[in-house]
């Protein structure tokens, strides 16, 4: 079919032509006057710009734009944190009152010598005997005769070698090797929580110094706290 070179075909040709060869000529003589009564009303150069960022999706790293800021304002202080809490550490060296072969109840002696635990809300003391043939623990803090039968039970787990015949170190007396197998068996730390300033402790429980030399002796104690600090 011939080409009509008519008014109306020479516009489409050229409609056409200017598409598909200069689409920003396009933009800027056909769809520019169609789009300039929007621009005029919303104040935008750009009214599908606008709708276009609108529905962008959001990045899941970053907070959306009308999150609260965590930065407080002038004058005024930020919200409280969980975290803030008044967290301490605190550290003591005391030394027990000297005591020869037996079993000791020493929670009245722990307290007085750290009256730091009543400052605590909640947290941890841990107790840390620095020699090596004694011990600590935790058991009956009511019944003496316990404490008793606690000692005659060690020595017979680990009885003096009077013949010779049991233990090669001796250097230091028949005691010595005996109290380092009792402090092995028992252990050197005993950890006890704290509740609102006091030790909590079962009803019947107290903390224990056992001691597996004969003579008398002073032991050095170490106590560490942790924990949230009242106030």
């Amino acid at each position: 079919m011939p080409f009509d070179p008519n008014l109306r075909n020479t516009c489409l040709f050229l409609t056409i032509f200017i598409l598909a060869f200069f689409p920003s000529l396009f933009h800027l003589l056909l769809l520019k006057p169609i789009l300039l009564p929007f621009e005029l009303l919303t104040g935008s150069s750009n009214p599908l710009s606008r709708e276009r960022v609108a529905v962008l999706p959001s990045c899941t790293c970053c907070p959306p734009t009308d999150y609260p800021s965590t930065t407080p304002a002038p004058g005024r202080k930020p919200p409280p944190d969980a975290n803030d809490a008044k967290m301490a550490w605190f550290q003591k060296q005391f030394t027990l009152p000297p005591k020869s072969r037996g079993s000791y109840l020493i929670t009245e002696d722990i307290l007085t010598a750290l009256p730091e635990i009543r400052t605590y809300r909640t947290g941890l003391l841990h107790l840390f005997v620095q020699h090596t043939s004694c011990a600590l623990s935790l058991n009956e803090n009511y019944d003496e005769e316990v404490r008793l039968d606690m000692s005659d039970a060690l020595d017979r787990l680990a009885p003096e070698d009077r013949k010779g015949e049991l233990y090669r170190h001796d250097a230091e007396g028949l005691d010595d090797m005996p109290a380092h197998i009792k402090s092995a068996l028992v252990g050197a730390s005993v950890t006890v929580p704290i509740t609102e300033g006091r030790l909590n402790v079962g009803t019947w429980q107290g903390i224990w110094y056992l001691e597996f030399r004969a003579s008398r002796h002073s032991r050095k104690v170490v106590a560490t706290i942790q924990g949230e600090k009242k106030g």
